[in-house]
């Protein structure tokens, strides 16, 4: 049996009074996941072990079966991953967003929803001003940028912007992580052993990096890219914000994990996304006009899954737009989002595998809920279906929040999800 995981990020939310008390996945009109609901079985699933923020990369990481505690170093080092920049046991890698202040506050995470292009621009600018034999800021994807200390320590106390919309960024540069202010970590080399050398302290790499922060600000702000913005009272790209660094992660594949699984793809707009792939040894397929927003090429993505699926035997399928719509607020466009999953990803899939004499097993559900009421990730159960022609089913008749308390798997944690779905 082949098996493809159909992720909406950020997709599940709060009941909205605007609704009448319903939640989005209620309220849209979403007749493949109720089709998929009614046909197969349903459940919640915790996917942010504790101890954890509710970040992306790490409930992807756990939905893929991985235990957190053992291989988790952050977005940076999977963002290297899968832009192709191998690290050095030196490199502490770190998550580089390009942001929008005003009046001392973010405004928002993504630099006014920033082009790849023009992130692009401003990545080689900065790089060219403040780069040097050990600091690189590296382009990424629009507004998800990297950036490369050498000998920097991951023992810092960062801020996600997308958490903190509206707040004061002051208070929120980065500190050292207590107990860490003035230790210098040993470097580990490939081979498992110490190589000599040590990392920065904690408040030593914090102070590089506010450093940087303030200096990107005074280079951003006198950029054409920004002064044009400025000059027709559009949102600028007028900061760097890094946050979730790390070093080199250990993990094994989803081949060594799991031995059903012979080879596999992961489909993402998102360097996150794609570099978890990455180490879980999957092959990384890159749509074109895939965005992350809710104007990326839904067809494009399907097709590129449809595909992957007829060669290969698993397939972990990606899309970002619910979770921006979420960050944003905008309620009308995460409901969008949800029924473009819907129409345009689910529908063609699941009509398409009903023509094959090979089963194929589909699991829908997101990463962790991004409320639009309150724009930021939330560290609550996510509802999950499992679907196989012939799959007894539970009595749940739809696909949303509310009905999947009734699933038959219940609720369950973590990696239970992945051992799980591959047990069909």
């Amino acid at each position: 049996m082949k098996h493809i995981i159909i992720l909406g990020d950020g997709m599940s939310d709060h009941p909205v009074e605007k609704l009448g008390g319903k939640t989005l996945l209620q309220y849209a009109k979403t007749p493949y996941m109720n089709l998929l609901a009614k046909e197969g079985k349903t459940g919640r699933l915790i996917t942010v072990p504790e101890g954890f923020m509710p970040g992306s990369e790490v409930a992807n990481t756990a939905i893929m079966g991985y235990d957190l505690n053992k291989v988790y170093e952050g977005r940076g080092p999977l963002e290297a991953a899968s832009i192709g920049y191998e690290m050095a046991p030196e490199d502490m890698a770190i998550r580089c967003n390009v942001i929008y202040l005003e009046d001392g506050k973010i405004i928002t995470h993504n630099g006014g929803n920033l082009s790849t292009e023009d992130g692009d621009i401003l990545m080689k600018y900065l790089n060219e001003k403040l780069g040097n034999e050990h600091v690189k800021f590296i382009t990424g994807i629009q507004y998800r940028h990297l950036l490369i200390i050498k000998y920097a320590s991951k023992h810092i106390v960062c801020a996600p912007p997308h958490d903190h919309p509206n707040e004061e960024w002051k208070p929120l540069l980065v500190k050292s992580e207590p107990g860490w202010e003035d230790v210098h970590e040993p470097i580990i080399g490939l081979d498992g052993k110490p190589t000599g050398e040590v990392r920065l302290s904690g408040k030593e790499t914090a102070d590089l990096i506010n450093d940087l922060i303030l200096k990107s600000q005074q280079l951003l702000s006198e950029h054409p890219y920004n002064k044009n913005k400025a000059a027709s009272g559009k949102r600028q790209a007028n900061s760097i914000w890094p946050w979730s660094g790390g070093y080199r992660p250990s993990m094994k594949t989803l081949m060594q994990m799991y031995p059903t699984i012979k080879s596999g793809s992961v489909i993402s707009a998102v360097d996150l996304i794609r570099g978890i792939g990455h180490y879980a040894g999957l092959d990384i397929i890159k749509v074109p006009g895939a965005t992350g927003l809710a104007d990326t090429n839904y067809e494009g993505k399907t097709k590129a899954a449809i595909d992957a699926l007829k060669k290969q035997d698993f397939v972990y399928l990606h899309l970002e737009a619910t979770d921006e719509a979420g960050h944003d607020g905008d309620l009308e466009l995460k409901i969008n989002a949800i029924q473009y999953l819907d129409h345009r990803v689910i529908e063609p899939i699941y009509n398409e595998i009903m023509t094959w004499n090979e089963p194929v097993c589909i699991a829908v559900l997101p990463d962790h809920p991004t409320p639009v009421e309150i724009r930021t990730h939330v560290k609550e159960p996510v509802p999950f279906l499992i679907w196989y022609k012939g799959i007894q089913a539970d009595t749940v008749q739809q696909y949303d929040e509310v009905s999947c308390t009734t699933g038959e798997y219940g609720l369950i944690e973590l990696q239970q999800f992945m051992d799980t779905f591959m047990k069909y």
